[in-house]
């Protein structure tokens, strides 16, 4: 694969701080979250060459499209430019949307056992449903060579495993960081670790 891709997930949301699961709902940014995207997006000006050669990628959903718009100001690229694409969004978790996380764990307590449980809702998007959506993306000849992407936690698992070739077991084997982002280039997964207080003082 030819293309260069910063590959990130949004930042931490309400939802996230509440341990309540979002899947294609929405909650917006906590004050950390958006402190997370503003570090990620000063990181990622401080690597691009030319900005001009990069277009943003966003999930639709709101808390992507929120981190997108922080990351674009960061950088410099009109927020206006930024590309929506449906492929990106996260798993729908189908009845536990909205659900805390305390609760499922006291109804079944053995659930977090396997590291794909989110996956056991009823209802729920397939694995297969949302790697054919990450495939269908990799393969598209319209999107451009120089990307950066803001989508979610389990759908860029997913889109790391799908890029590098890993088996279902070490796709939900990967950490889901909302402090870091990945560089995916020249069939390599990179991961770039963000720390709030260095990049701010960075771009002082």
């Amino acid at each position: 694969m030819s293309k260069s891709i910063f590959l990130l997930r949004h930042g931490q949301t309400v939802f996230n701080a509440q341990q309540r699961l979002q899947g294609h709902c929405n909650s917006s940014l906590t004050d950390l979250g958006q402190q997370q995207a503003t570090t990620i997006g000063l990181s990622l000006k401080n690597k691009l060459a030319n900005k001009r050669q990069w277009t943003i990628y966003s999930s639709p959903l709101g808390r992507a499209m929120q981190t997108a718009a922080i990351v674009a100001e960061q950088i410099g690229i009109d927020s206006d430019k930024i590309v929506q694409d449906i492929r990106l969004q996260e798993f729908c978790l189908g009845d536990w949307e909205k659900a805390y996380i305390p609760d499922l764990k006291a109804q079944q307590p053995r659930l977090c056992e396997q590291r794909d449980w989110y996956l056991m809702a009823p209802n729920a998007e397939s694995y297969y449903g949302v790697k054919d959506r990450i495939e269908d993306f990799l393969a598209d000849v319209s999107v451009p060579e120089n990307i950066i992407i803001i989508s979610h936690g389990l759908t860029g698992a997913v889109f790391r495993g799908v890029y590098a070739g890993m088996t279902y077991s070490e796709v939900f084997s990967q950490d889901l960081p909302q402090d870091a982002y990945f560089l995916l280039a020249n069939d390599k997964i990179s991961r770039i670790q963000c720390d709030i207080y260095s990049e701010m003082t960075l771009a002082v």
